[in-house]
Order: structure tokens, then C-alpha cells, then sequence
């Protein structure tokens, strides 16, 4: 009996296709449609072939029972054999197992000590598993031997860390009398083989949309193709394609159709026997790609480069990731201009399909997503995972906000009061800079300017820490049982997400739902697992929730017209527009991967299935997809992440083949379409800002570096004295220099008392004890006040030679001040300033500026653009600072770095009197008239006027919009 084995063509919608065969073949027999059975590769096939049935029959029909050869199981197909076969291991029981035994390797040939990479290392372990048992290689047998003499030690390593494997996991199953989910599958398909080969069912069986196969399927579609009513359809199979050529497909394991040769070859049957399901028509597209995809020693003449055709074909560029999705949701957007039709996107990459599905929602679509989300990305997940991060880094600032932060979180209060809250201490932490650790954040809360701006900050704070006491009780314990671990932190999740009405919001929802069904699957799991370090929280977190993935049912307002596929689920589907996306190399194709344990030469020697039929594979789909949709867009950035992409094989082939024919892809328009989206329709040409408040608005008191401010940018003063605005400090910045200088600046000032200071015995451990309380007052973070501790020890020592030296040189000073306050008030105006050092000596003084960063240059003083030491000078001799009113002689500055160099004295201008003088006199003069400028009503407080004077910061720049009026100007 000749194997009844069909295909339907490339060019041909398959699963349309086959429903009107199946119809058609049950009206000509006269028996019922929904008698037999259909059996798919996969479950989105399955559900698509139900709709096909319908399209076909012109309206409700009952359908044949249709399968998922995948998903097989005894009450889809009605197996009777199944029942007696072992079942099959729990995915979750195994891997436990598998880390326990990973973990009692102690180390031992790279074995990993920690659980959770234990966890994640069992996972690579269970996929080597179930690739041997698709495969029906025994590993016992193949793996030794393997590795050759001349080989790294390495390889000889990882063998015998596989002999967890090889002997330990063979017998931990025969003892639990059962089986890897693989060979459960395998087995349940031989028993349905079987099963049908001794009784033959008495209604059709068809085993459709195969292109590769393991060695159970293949023996399966054979006993279903020599079955009376049996047929197997096979999917994107090409009949033109040359004997020579198809005869070579056992050694070409990338091309497309090399997975059907393989099918073929293991059920017995002869290319010649394969018949159309459909007529083939003569398609100039599946021409060309069958000339693409010619082994390189294909003749030419094989097809006829007159015979290809792009005709449909279009090519979409970009120039990195993020066009490319913003013009690929464009694409699919225009699709919908034309009725009835759909299209869809189709891309290994999720990086890319979750970009497209937010520019999608840009435009007001949402699209269907089946590969759904990860379970660790939504948003009860991300709440155990901030609350883990919080734990690891001790509650510091960002870790503790970031938490109290998450809409989930209520702290036993309504979601708005815990909001308020949250952004209260997010400005309070701004400005007292704490430590980590719930003693560290009380101490800060308690400090008087936190308690009269915000009140309930300190409260809020200690309900936190007992509503997280659970996960805080529990990590103090040094090994605890991982199950007690994330026990722990679930209910501290749940603490910390219960509202007022005490009700907890964790597990609301379909993520919540899915989040509560995963967590109690791992969590009866790791039972019986070794104990471990409470700080591996984290990392057995992330490895609890693995890869597990969430897939909603279809959205209420989801686009039953737009879809977003892998390419899993788009195989033997058909779209009216379809978008291949992300085709670069090593990412579609996605490069050979042969995983953590075996080269692929040990691999193939292993009798493991190659991986590069997996590029096959991607072939086949692409081929496929490509011949059957309408319109095709095929999609490459030319950028991928910081590096250049480089464009997929696959495209290449396409483009070398056509330029061959004198032909190229034609560019798709909405790549410029992305570049227009985001421009304005007409171009807004901003004025520069010139505020002109009136005079009582205008300030007439001034510090020093406020008017150092004004000179270089007006609008900050009108930004911070007139509009009242405030720029808040960064959280946990890695390093403050102005508040080294402040701890500096006070422990001079509270040692500097006397004038002869310096010549005690002990002045310098007295210094360095001052800058030590002043460090250990602020309660900074350990490893930064470690470092800073370290440079004013050196500042102290430093600063006491200087200071000696200075006295033997010219005696003790009549007086001497640290961190004096002063005002110069002239013209009705008031400039306050505070020197650093000032000291007399007769009826001189001098001035000098502590500098814990770089001075600023000689040049810019007689500029005007740092006026600080000149305008001290005014006051000092106006009588500004009470008890040093004088001539000022000297103006120096001490540059205090503690590093390597501790600190260097520099003599302004070098000590010339004469140019000394000159700026003093500047500032006198200017500076009273510069005050007076800005207090007339006409004067506007421009944004940077002076593009060779700047500030040290610039915090004002959004408010004054100075991007879109520099880039129009």
C-alpha cells in the first residue's frame, strides 16, 4: 500500500487549505465533517484550524477533534496504552532534585555551591535531558569516550560533572518508577502509533502542518500515512526543487527544506510518492527563494533567474532598534486602512515585539502578543523583586523608595496617603544623605529641619519597618531553609501591600492569580532543599521565577486584526500583511547555541541532534511565511544595540539573488513615516527666555556666589529668588564634594579659635578628631567615610605644618577667624558673604579661601568671572567683618585634597600688590553697579548670556527650555 503523503504549496494558505480538503474529502464520502481526527504540531495551530473550518464551510459547522502533537495526551487522541505507561516526572520536582545533586558535588569540578545557581545550572541540565530523550539517545552509552586525549582537561571535567546524568538521575527515577516529560511524550506517541497500527480507526486521521519531526513523530505520521483513511500533510515542502539537489539536503542541514528530507527519509517514503494536496501555480516568489536557498554547488540553470519575482516583497530599514519598531508598528498600522485585512508581526526578538507592542499602543492599537510576558516582569513580581533588592542593600534610599513607590504598595494606608508619603521622605532623604538601614533612616527622619517640613515622616517610617519585620527577622538568621526564605518575603509582600481596609492587593488580577500558582509550585519544591545564606535572596528569587511566562487571554480591546507571533506560533499561519522583524545575524537566525556542557563536535560525536538544523528550521519558516502571506515586510536595523548589525543571512541571499536578476526590494515608506512621526507639522520658533519682573519682585540682598551666579546666568537667580524654585539632591550620590568642603569647613571652624592654635603639641590629632566628629555626625555611608577619613587625616596633619610655618615666618596674627559672616551694604543693595580664613596682623588683613576642589584660575578673577576673594576684600575693609576692618594685603588659596598631594597654597595673582589691588577695586566699582542693572525693571534675567561664563551646575536649564531655544536659534 503505497503512504498517503501530501503537501500543500508554499504559496497557499495551509491551514485554509487543509479544512477545505477535510471538508471536501468528508462530503465525497458522505460521512460526517466532524468525524476523524486532525492532529497539528502545536496548540495556536490547532486553535487557528477551528477558525479555518468555519471560514471554509461558510458558517457553524461541528468539527473533527483536532490535536496538538505537542501537547498529546490520552483524553485528546483516546489512548488507551497511555494509562499504563510511567507517568512523568513534575518539571518542578525534577529540577529541585537535579540542584540538590548539583549541590552535593561540594564544588567539585567547577560545581556550584550557592542554590540558586545550582537552580539555574539544573534547568540547563533538564533541557540536555530532554534533548536525549527526543532524541532516544542514551547519554550513559554516547557521552563517554567522547572527548579525545589532546582535548583541554576542561571537557574531561564537565564529563564527569555529567555523570549526574548519566548514572545518579537514571536511578533516582527507576526508583520513583517514573520518566522525563520528554520520554512520557515519546512514549505516549509510539503507544498512539501502535494503538492505531494494530486497530485502525474507523474514521480518518490526519497528521498535518509536519516540516520536522523527532523519531517518535516520524514514526507516528508513518503508521498514519498506511492507515485506509490516514494521511499526512506536510508543511512549505517545494516541489521544484532539483533530485540533485533534494538528494544533497542529508548533508545541508541549514536549508529549508532539509527537516522534510530528514521526515521523509525516517517514514520510508520517496519524494516521487509525495502528492499535492492543492494545485501548485507558477509563483515567481517561491521561485526566488527556492534559487536563495540553492546549496552553493546547485547549478545555476536550476531555476531560471527570469522566473524570480519580489513582487510583494518590500524592505524595511531603519536605523536602530527603537526606529525599527516605531516603523514596524506604522507598517502594521497602515495594513488597517483596507478592510477585512489583518497582518502581523513575526520576530524571535522580544526585546523588539515588546517595543513594537508600545508603539502600538502609541497609535491607539493593541496588539495581540502570543508569547505573552514574563512572569517576572509584571507587576506583583516586580514588588517581590524591589522588596528583595531593598533587603540586599539594607533599605538604603533608592532601593526602599523604589519599593514604597510601587502601585501595589499601601502600607496599610489608602493608595494616595502612602503616594504622599513616599514622595515626602523621597525629599527628605534628598536632603539628609543617610546611610542605609531602618537606624540610619529614623535617625534622619528625627533631625529637626525633616521634623518641620514633614511631620509623619518619621511615623511612616517606623510602620514600614514593622510591616517588613518578617523578611527582616528572617535575614538576620545566618542559613535558613529556602522555602523559609521566600516564605518570608511573601508575607512581608503582603504586609506592605495591604491597604486600609487591611485586605492585601499582592495577588489581585490575572498576574497576581499566576504569580500565587507559581510561587506554591516552587516553594513545595525547594522543601527538602540544603539551607541557605538569607543574602542569596535575590539571586533565589529571580532563579524561583525563572522564565516562567504569563499569557493573558485575549484583551477585550485587543485588535482582532493585529498580531505579534515568535516564530514557533506563526508556523502555518497566513496574514494578509506580514512583518519579519529583528533580521540580523544572531538574532533571526538566532546563532547555534550547543549550551554549557558539550562542544558541537562533541555534541555530533554524542549522537546529539545538530543544532544548526535549528537555522533549517528558521529557514523553512521563513520560506514559508513569505511564500503564503499577501504583503511582506522584511525588517533590519542598522544598528543593534551599540554596535553595527549586521543584516540576516536570509536577506542576503534574497538581495544577491535579485540583484542577479537586475532587481532589488523595493524600500517600504514607513521607515520615513517613523522619521515624521515625532516632527511638528510646522516649526515653533521659541524666543530665548527674558523674564522682567517688577522691582519689588527683584532681590536686593545678595551672597557672593549668588553674584557670581548672576554673572554668568541671570535666570538661576530668577529661578531661585523670584519663581522660589528649589533643585533637590540626587539620592545616595556616590560622592558630595560640597559636603567634604562643609566637614572641612567645620572642623577648622571649631578648632581655629586662637591664633596660635597650631603651635599646641596636639594640634593636630585635636583637628583630626574635629573633622572626625563632623564625619561621624552626618551618618554617611561606611566605604565613603572610610575614604574621606583617610584624605583629612592628611588635611589635618597638612594644614598644622602650614600653619607653624606661617607663624614662624611672621609671628603670631593679632587675630583669627574661621568661617566669619559678613555684609557690605552700599547703594541700597546688601552683598553678605563668609570668609573662610581671615586673620590681622596690625593694621593688615588677609583673606584665605579653603578649597577642596580646584581654585579658580588667576585670569578669571581679573575677568570678573570669580569675584569671591575680591568682594571678601570690600567687606573686610568696608568694616563688614566685625573686628578685621583693614587694608587687605594678602588674598590666598589653600587647595585642600588630602590625596597624594595634601593640600598647596597659592598666593593670588602671585602676591602682586599692584594687580591685587586692581581687582579689589574692580569689584568695589562694579559690583554696586552690576546690582543696580539688574534691580531696573527694563533689565531681563536672561539664560546664560555669556557663553564663556558658566556655573558649576546648571539645574535651571528645563525651566528656562534653553534645548528648544538653542535649537532654534
Amino acid at each position: 500500500m503505497t503512504p498517503s503523503v501530501t503537501f500543500v504549496p508554499m504559496e497557499a494558505p495551509f491551514l485554509e487549505t487543509l479544512a477545505r480538503a477535510w471538508i471536501g474529502a468528508a462530503r465525497e464520502a458522505g460521512r460526517d465533517v466532524a468525524a476523524g481526527v486532525l492532529i497539528l504540531p502545536t496548540r495556536r495551530a490547532a486553535r487557528a484550524a477551528a477558525s479555518a473550518f468555519l471560514a471554509a464551510n461558510g458558517g457553524p459547522l461541528i468539527m473533527p477533534r483536532i490535536a496538538a502533537i505537542g501537547a498529546a495526551d490520552e483524553a485528546a487522541l483516546g489512548i488507551a496504552a497511555g494509562l499504563e505507561l510511567p507517568p512523568a516526572i513534575p518539571a518542578e520536582e525534577r529540577r529541585a532534585i537535579l540542584a540538590r545533586l548539583i549541590l552535593g558535588m561540594g564544588g567539585r569540578d567547577g560545581a556550584p555551591t550557592r542554590l540558586a545557581e545550582a537552580l539555574t545550572l539544573a534547568d540547563d541540565l533538564a533541557v540536555l535531558i530532554d534533548a536525549a530523550a527526543q532524541a532516544e539517545i542514551d547519554l550513559h552509552e554516547t557521552l563517554p569516550g567522547i572527548v579525545a586525549p589532546e582535548l583541554a582537561v576542561h571537557w574531561q571535567r564537565t564529563l564527569d560533572f555529567l555523570t549526574i546524568v548519566t548514572r545518579m538521575w537514571p536511578g533516582i527515577l527507576a526508583d520513583r518508577r517514573a520518566v522525563d516529560p520528554a520520554r512520557r511524550l515519546r512514549l505516549l506517541i509510539d503507544a498512539q502509533a501502535g494503538f492505531w497500527a494494530a486497530e485502525p480507526p474507523d474514521g480518518p486521521v490526519w497528521l498535518a502542518g509536519l516540516a520536522v519531526a523527532t523519531p517518535a513523530v516520524a514514526r507516528l505520521a508513518r503508521v498514519v500515512a498506511g492507515l485506509p483513511e490516514g494521511m499526512v500533510v506536510l508543511a512549505g515542502f517545494d516541489p521544484g526543487l532539483g533530485e540533485a539537489d533534494w538528494e544533497g539536503l542529508g548533508t545541508m542541514p541549514t536549508h529549508p527544506q532539509a527537516g522534510l528530507y530528514r521526515l521523509l527519509t525516517a517514514m520510508g517514503v520517496a519524494r516521487a510518492e509525495v502528492r499535492g494536496l492543492a494545485a501548485a501555480g507558477d509563483d515567481g516568489r517561491v521561485a526566488l527563494l527556492r534559487r536563495a536557498f540553492l546549496p552553493p554547488d546547485a547549478g545555476l540553470a536550476a531555476v531560471s533567474v527570469a522566473a524570480v519575482s519580489a513582487a510583494g516583497v518590500m524592505r524595511l530599514e531603519s536605523a536602530d532598534e527603537q526606529d525599527e519598531a516605531r516603523a514596524i508598528a506604522l507598517a502594521l498600522r497602515e495594513a488597517l486602512e483596507e478592510p477585512r485585512r489583518d497582518a502581523a508581526l513575526v520576530t524571535p526578538d522580544r526585546g523588539l515585539a515588546q517595543r513594537v507592542s508600545a508603539e502600538l499602543l502609541r497609535l491607539g492599537i493593541r496588539a495581540e502578543d502570543s508569547a505573552g510576558e514574563l512572569l517576572a516582569e509584571t507587576p506583583p513580581a516586580v514588588l517581590l523583586r524591589l522588596l528583595a533588592a531593598a533587603q540586599d542593600q539594607d533599605y538604603a534610599a533608592v532601593g526602599l523608595l523604589g519599593l514604597l513607590k510601587h502601585p501595589l504598595v499601601f502600607a496599610g494606608r489608602s493608595r494616595g496617603e502612602c503616594r504622599r508619603l513616599a514622595r515626602q521622605l523621597d525629599l527628605c532623604l534628598r536632603e539628609v544623605a543617610p546611610g542605609a538601614g531602618f537606624a540610619a533612616l529614623l535617625f534622619a527622619t528625627d533631625q529637626e529641619k525633616c521634623r518641620e517640613r514633614y511631620p509623619e515622616i518619621n511615623g511612616f517610617v517606623q510602620s514600614v519597618q514593622v510591616l517588613l519585620e518578617p523578611l527582616i527577622g528572617a535575614c538576620a538568621a545566618v542559613v535558613l531553609e529556602p522555602a523559609a526564605v521566600i516564605g518570608a518575603l511573601i508575607e512581608a509582600a503582603e504586609a506592605i501591600t495591604r491597604g486600609a481596609d487591611g485586605r492585601s492587593v499582592l495577588w489581585d488580577e490575572e498576574a497576581g492569580a499566576a504569580l500565587s500558582e507559581h510561587l506554591a509550585v516552587q516553594m513545595a519544591a525547594l522543601e527538602g532543599l540544603p539551607p541557605v545564606d538569607p543574602r542569596e535572596l535575590v539571586a533565589l528569587l529571580d532563579a524561583v521565577l525563572g522564565s516562567a511566562r504569563l499569557r493573558r487571554p485575549r484583551a477585550r480591546d485587543a485588535n482582532p486584526r493585529i498580531a505579534i507571533w515568535g516564530i514557533m506560533e506563526a508556523r502555518l499561519q497566513r496574514v494578509d500583511t506580514l512583518v519579519l522583524g529583528g533580521m540580523v545575524e544572531g538574532v533571526f537566525p538566532a546563532e547555534p547555541d550547543p549550551g554549557p556542557w558539550l562542544s558541537r563536535p562533541m555534541r555530533l560525536a554524542a549522537q546529539l541532534p545538530d543544532d544548526a538544523t535549528l537555522i533549517g528550521e528558521a529557514a523553512h519558516d521563513v520560506t514559508s511565511l513569505m511564500a503564503s502571506c499577501g504583503r511582506v515586510v522584511l525588517s533590519a536595523p542598522k544598528r543593534r544595540g551599540r554596535a553595527p548589525a549586521v543584516p540576516s543571512r536570509f536577506l542576503a541571499r534574497l538581495d544577491l539573488v535579485l540583484l542577479g536578476a537586475g532587481l532589488a526590494l523595493p524600500p517600504h515608506p514607513a521607515g520615513s513615516w517613523a522619521g515624521q512621526l515625532d516632527q511638528p507639522g510646522t516649526r515653533v520658533v521659541r524666543e530665548k527666555p527674558a523674564p522682567r519682573p517688577p522691582v519689588a519682585a527683584r532681590p536686593v540682598v545678595y551672597s557672593i556666589s549668588e553674584i557670581t551666579t548672576l554673572l554668568a546666568d541671570p535666570y538661576a537667580i530668577h529661578a531661585r529668588r523670584i519663581m522660589r524654585l528649589r533643585p533637590v539632591d540626587p539620592l545616595e550620590a556616590e560622592t558630595d564634594a560640597a559636603l567634604f568642603g562643609t566637614i572641612v569647613h567645620d572642623g577648622l571652624a571649631a578648632v581655629s579659635v586662637r591664633a596660635d592654635w597650631a603651635l599646641a603639641g596636639d594640634a593636630a590629632e585635636r583637628l583630626r578628631a574635629a573633622f572626625e566628629y563632623e564625619l561621624g555626625r552626618r551618618r554617611m555611608r561606611r566605604a565613603l567615610a572610610a575614604f574621606w577619613r583617610v584624605r583629612l587625616a592628611r588635611i589635618a596633619a597638612w594644614i598644622v605644618a602650614i600653619e607653624r610655618g606661617r607663624i614662624g615666618e611672621m609671628g603670631v596674627a593679632d587675630a583669627i577667624a574661621v568661617e566669619l559672616s559678613g555684609v557690605w551694604e552700599v547703594d541700597g543693595f546688601t552683598v553678605k558673604g563668609r570668609v573662610d580664613r581671615i586673620e590681622r596682623r596690625g593694621d593688615g588683613v588677609g583673606i584665605i579661601d579653603f578649597k577642596t576642589g580646584t581654585p579658580p584660575k588667576d585670569d578669571a578673577v581679573e575677568d570678573g568671572s570669580a569675584p569671591q576673594l575680591p568682594l571678601e576684600a570690600v567687606i573686610a575693609e568696608a568694616g563688614g567683618f566685625a573686628g578685621f576692618d583693614g587694608r587687605v594685603e594678602e588674598l590666598a588659596y589653600w587647595k585642600l585634597s588630602g590625596g597624594a598631594t595634601e593640600g598647596e597654597t597659592r598666593a593670588l595673582l602671585k602676591g602682586d600688590a599692584m594687580r591685587v589691588r586692581a581687582v579689589i577695586e574692580t569689584a568695589r566699582t562694579a559690583v554696586p553697579a552690576l546690582l543696580a542693572h539688574y534691580a531696573d525693571p527694563a533689565t531681563p534675567f536672561f539664560s546664560r548670556p555669556s557663553p564663556a561664563r558658566t556655573t558649576y551646575d546648571d539645574p535651571f536649564a528645563g525651566v528656562s527650555r534653553r534645548a528648544e531655544w538653542e535649537d532654534s536659534a
